[in-house]
């Protein structure tokens, strides 16, 4: 979302659970259902808490030090507000800093409050002409509450949430750099289907296997989609 006249700046994303998939329209094409956390080691033992987005977060989850977190790069009003939020609408952003708020999907929320200051996450453009990875950003601030909730005004409002027990978090992120080349989502999807049925790095990504999530844990992910911007685009 285009930066509002506040003395903290504040992006939109989500507006409910049911709402994730929607706005991130460039995935339509992943499966809409609740997906089963299929991942192999440690990440089998979240509790059910985390693998069915409830509200609350489990002590046994496993620890993450990588993210793909989804935002809207195009304009598109919602209740007459621009919700458009890309990689280079944060790299304007005083400190090239801002609230990643809006989340309104328990299980996105929850991995928000394991980030640690310090961690990368991928800056993913969704619900436009070309989906895909777009740049590079660091968490400079750990979770704490979304003001958004509380303000009848913005379009993450959510009256059912009290200030003496909020229920919605965000992280702060700094921009960090655009990637060498953009990873659109169709590519992305082949390298996933090869890694399903040759056990690769991508098997289990949360991107298609959990595609309604906003927010996405990743592992050893990471090291490989970051060499992609290094590589060919596969054809």
């Amino acid at each position: 979302m285009a930066p509002k006249k506040r003395t903290k700046f504040s992006k939109t994303l989500a507006v409910s659970g049911e709402a994730d998939f929607a706005l991130d329209g460039g995935d339509e094409t992943m499966p809409s259902a609740k997906d089963v956390d299929k991942t192999a080691g440690s990440r089998r033992k979240v509790v059910s808490s985390v693998k069915s987005g409830s509200k609350d977060t489990a002590d046994t989850a496993p620890e993450y030090s990588h993210w793909l977190m989804k935002s809207e790069p195009e304009s598109r009003l919602e209740n007459g507000i621009d919700v458009k939020f890309g990689i280079e609408d944060l790299k304007a952003l005083p400190d090239q800093t801002g609230c990643w708020d809006g989340v309104r999907n328990y299980q996105a929320r929850n991995f928000m409050r394991q980030m640690k200051e310090g961690q990368l996450a991928f800056f993913y453009h969704s619900n436009c002409k070309e989906p895909g990875i777009a740049g590079l950003m660091k968490i400079v601030k750990k979770a704490y509450v979304d003001h958004t909730q509380f303000d009848k005004k913005d379009v993450h409002y959510d009256a059912s949430s009290k200030p003496e027990n909020p229920k919605w978090s965000m992280v702060d992120v700094q921009y960090q750099r655009m990637m060498k080349r953009y990873l659109p989502l169709s590519e992305l999807k082949k390298y996933y289907h090869q890694h399903s049925a040759k056990e690769g790095p991508l098997k289990n990504l949360a991107l298609f296997t959990r595609a309604r999530l906003s927010v996405q844990p990743l592992t050893k992910e990471f090291d490989f989609m970051l060499s992609l911007e290094d590589k060919d685009p596969l054809v």
